[in-house]
């Protein structure tokens, strides 16, 4: 066998090792790829964004407010979603005509500013408390999105990761995509 051939297989055999050493594993426990699929979290994500999912980053810090995750739908965990986490374990969420407003576990009280929405119908009324281990959460398209409005608080368990990098389109690419920080306006206490 020629040295060309010797090398052309060690190069193989380097690759498929490589692949089964790292790629497989990072896909498989550290990162995801999802392809978004509808139009609940219009204009922050379009029908067919490709977006990459890291799976790791709850295994060091619980969910943020503000974050875009991926998780199994808790009427069918086959079905994955996308959506934006709104409410925290423990705190009050209230919609008000459109309008969230949040009640931490220590009593304050803040509307939630989310200048990446597309504004909901102004006669939509709903309180949800949630418990240890749930979160609300709700797509940016308000009029077009199936969430915790619908089906309840999402328990922790659905939780696969958090939306960290947008590849496709490259006009749109970058890195956690779907940022949103949110500082409180006004804030009460109640008893």
């Amino acid at each position: 066998m020629s040295n060309t051939w010797k090398g052309l297989l060690k190069d193989l055999f380097t690759l498929a090792l490589l692949i089964v050493v790292v790629v497989i594993p990072t896909r498989l426990f550290v990162m995801s790829p999802f392809v978004v699929d509808g139009e609940s979290m219009h204009p922050t994500f379009e029908n067919l964004d490709y977006l990459i999912v890291d799976e790791l980053v709850y295994d060091f810090h619980a969910p943020q407010r503000g974050d875009v995750i991926v998780f199994r739908y808790p009427g069918d965990p086959s079905i994955f979603y996308i959506k934006r986490i709104i409410g925290l374990p423990g705190e009050t969420v209230a919609i008000n005509r459109g309008v969230v407003s949040i009640t931490t576990a220590a009593g304050v009280t803040f509307p939630l500013s989310e200048p990446y929405i597309v504004d909901e119908d102004v006669t939509y009324t709903k309180t949800v408390t949630l418990t240890a281990g749930e979160y609300f959460v709700m797509g940016d398209n308000r009029p077009n999105s199936s969430d915790s409005r619908v089906w309840g608080p999402l328990p922790a368990k659905n939780i696969i990761g958090r939306v960290d990098l947008r590849l496709l389109p490259l006009s749109r690419s970058g890195i956690f995509p779907g940022e949103a920080s949110y500082t409180i306006t006004a804030s009460t206490t109640t008893p």
